[in-house]
C-alpha cells in the first residue's frame, strides 16, 4: 500500500471509493503514527480512537473526506462525551455534553475523528505551551514553537499524524500555526461557519476551519461546513460553486497589493520580508497586476481597542468556569496571563465595550474601499520566524501589556478578525534555518473562491507538499532528525519516549 502519510486526505478518501484500502486501515495508520510521534511533539492531548475506528468499520457516506482521519482542536469543537479543557486546568475534568453543529457536520461528512489538540489556554497565545499539558514541538525545530493558538493541530499535521486538523482563529489562530509549522491554513469569512448551538465568539472575531497540507482539502472542509443554522447573527455570501470546485480554476488577472510594513511599529524579519517579496514576484509571473500599497489602519484599534475585547472574553471564561465548576477556580487553576486578561475585562464597564464594537464598525468600513480597488492584499503572515519556546507565553505585568508584545510578532491576522474577511497562511519560503515562514493573503468579504484559486495556482508553481520536517510520520518505525532530540525520540527536559502532558483518553 502506499505510504499514507504522503496522502492528503482527497486522496486517502479516493483510495477508499476504489477499493484499494478499507476506512479502518486509513484510522489505523494514523493511529499508529500518532502513537508514535506524539511523545515526541505533544500535539494530541486526549484521545478517541476506539470511537474513529468503529465509525470506520461501517457504511460510510458518499463524500470526498469519507473515511479520513482527523483531529479537532481542544477548544471550539465540543464532542459529545469527550473531554474538552479549552487549555485550562480548571476545565481538566470537563466533559462535553454535546456535538457542537460544526462537529455534526464534520461526523456527517465521514470524518473519523481521532482526538483533541493541544492549545493555550483559552486560545490566548501565539504558541502552545499551556500549564495543563506541556508545550507542543516543532516538528522542524522541537525547540520553537508551533504558533497557537492551534499548535497542536498545525505539528499534528506538519508531522503527517493526519492530513487535516480543525482549528479556531480569532487573531490568526490558524494561519500563526500554519505560519510556523510549514502547511496551509484558511481563516473563512465571518459567518461562513456556524458557531451553533453556541452564541458569537468574541462578538465576532473568532471563526473555525482547518489546517491542511494541501489546498484542495482545505476546500473540501470547508465545503462540508459550511452553511448558516438559523438565528445565526452573521451571515456570509453564498458560493457559486462548491469551494472545492474553485481550486483549479483561473482566478483571471487581479489586482492585487503587497507590503511588508506592519501596520504599527514592530521589527520583521529578514525572512519573512523575503518570504512576500517572493510571493509578489510569483504573483506578477502569473499575470497579476501586483503594486506595493497598503490600507489605512488606526494601530490602536488593533493595540487597544482588540485587547479589550480579548479581555472581556477572558472574564467571560472566567464567569462559565464558576458555573461549570459551581465555584471560583483557585489561583493555580489560571495562567498569570489569564488572571491579568480577566482583571482587565472585569475593569471595563458595559458602555466601554460598546464604544469598542462601534469602533470595529468603523474600523472595518474604513478598510472597504481598499477591497474595491485591490482583489487581494499580500502580507507576511507573521513578523518573525518560529521564536523559540518559552518567549509568547509569559507575563508582561497586564493583559493589555502582554497583547501589545504578542502583536509584535503577530502584526497583520488581528486585522482579518477585525473585518471578518477570509485571509489564508501559504507556506511558499523557508528561512535559512530551514524553518518555514508562511505568506499571508486577505481577500474581499465573502470571496474564499478567488482565495482558494490564488493558492491553487501557487501551490501547483511552488509546490510545499513534498516538504519534510524532521520529525515526519512517513513509514511505520522510522522518524527523521532535527538535532539529537528528534533523533534519539526524545525532548529536552523529558525523559526519551515521553514528553510533557502526553496523550490521554476519553471515553467517547
Amino acid at each position: 500500500m502506499t505510504d499514507l502519510a504522503e496522502l492528503d486526505g482527497v486522496a486517502q478518501a479516493e483510495l477508499v471509493r476504489r477499493g484499494e484500502a478499507s476506512a479502518l486501515e486509513l484510522v489505523d495508520a494514523a493511529i499508529e503514527r500518532i502513537e508514535r510521534l506524539n511523545p515526541i511533539l505533544n500535539a494530541v492531548v486526549t484521545t478517541t480512537f476506539e470511537a474513529a475506528r468503529e465509525l470506520a468499520s461501517r457504511p460510510l457516506p458518499d463524500g470526498p473526506l469519507a473515511g479520513v482521519p482527523f483531529l479537532l482542536k481542544d477548544l471550539g469543537a465540543p464532542m459529545a462525551g469527550v473531554r474538552q479543557t479549552d487549555g485550562s486546568r480548571a476545565l481538566r475534568d470537563a466533559i462535553a455534553p454535546a456535538d457542537s453543529e460544526l462537529v455534526r457536520r464534520y461526523r456527517a461528512t465521514g470524518l473519523a475523528i481521532l482526538g483533541k489538540t493541544n492549545t493555550p489556554e483559552f486560545g490566548n497565545h501565539s504558541t502552545t505551551e499551556p500549564a495543563l499539558f506541556g508545550p507542543t514541538r516543532n516538528p522542524w525545530d522541537l525547540t520553537r514553537t508551533v504558533g497557537g493558538s492551534s499548535g497542536g493541530s498545525g505539528a499534528a499535521v506538519a508531522a503527517g499524524m493526519v492530513p487535516a486538523a480543525h482549528g479556531t482563529d480569532g487573531a490568526g489562530s490558524i494561519r500563526i500555526p500554519a505560519s510556523c509549522c510549514g502547511v496551509f491554513g484558511l481563516k473563512p469569512t465571518r459567518g461562513r461557519i456556524s458557531a451553533a448551538p453556541a452564541g458569537e465568539s468574541m462578538a465576532g472575531l473568532s471563526t473555525s476551519h482547518v489546517l491542511t497540507r494541501s489546498v484542495r482539502d482545505s476546500a473540501a472542509l470547508l465545503d462540508a461546513a459550511c452553511g448558516p443554522v438559523p438565528g445565526d447573527p452573521h451571515a456570509s455570501p453564498a458560493r457559486e460553486r462548491p469551494f472545492l470546485d474553485e481550486v483549479g480554476r483561473d482566478p483571471g488577472r487581479l489586482r492585487i497589493a503587497w507590503t511588508a510594513r506592519p501596520p504599527f511599529d514592530a521589527p520583521v524579519d529578514p525572512a519573512c520580508a523575503d518570504a512576500v517579496r517572493a510571493a509578489a514576484e510569483l504573483l506578477e509571473a502569473q499575470g497579476h497586476d501586483v503594486e506595493e500599497a497598503a490600507p489605512e489602519i488606526d494601530p490602536e484599534v488593533i493595540l487597544g481597542t482588540m485587547a479589550r475585547v480579548w479581555a472581556a472574553s477572558n472574564a467571560q471564561d472566567y464567569r462559565r468556569i464558576v458555573r461549570l465548576l459551581g465555584r471560583a477556580p483557585g489561583p493555580d487553576e489560571l495562567e498569570k496571563t489569564t488572571w491579568e486578561l480577566v482583571e482587565d475585562g472585569r475593569r471595563l464597564g458595559a458602555v466601554d465595550l460598546l464604544d469598542d464594537l462601534d469602533e470595529f464598525a468603523a474600523a472595518t468600513r474604513r478598510l472597504a474601499p481598499f477591497f474595491e480597488t485591490y482583489a487581494a492584499w499580500l502580507t507576511p503572515t507573521l513578523a518573525r520566524e518560529p521564536l523559540p519556546l518559552g518567549e509568547l507565553n509569559r507575563s508582561y505585568g497586564g493583559g493589555l501589556a502582554w497583547w501589545r508584545a504578542d502583536c509584535a510578532f503577530n502584526p497583520w491576522n488581528p486585522i482579518a478578525n477585525l473585518a471578518g474577511l477570509p485571509s489564508m497562511s501559504l507556506p511558499l519560503h523557508w528561512s535559512q534555518a530551514g524553518l518555514p515562514v508562511g505568506t499571508l493573503i486577505t481577500g474581499r468579504f465573502g470571496d474564499e473562491a478567488t482565495l482558494f484559486r490564488i493558492a491553487g495556482r501557487l501551490e501547483a508553481a511552488r509546490p510545499w507538499t513534498g516538504r519534510r520536517p524532521g520529525v515526519w510520520a512517513g513509514e511505520a518505525g522510522h522518524v527523521g532528525g532535527v538535532g539529537p532530540a528528534a533523533a534519539s525520540g526524545s525532548v529536552p527536559g523529558a525523559a526519551p519516549g515521553s514528553a510533557p502532558g502526553s496523550a490521554s483518553s476519553s471515553a467517547s
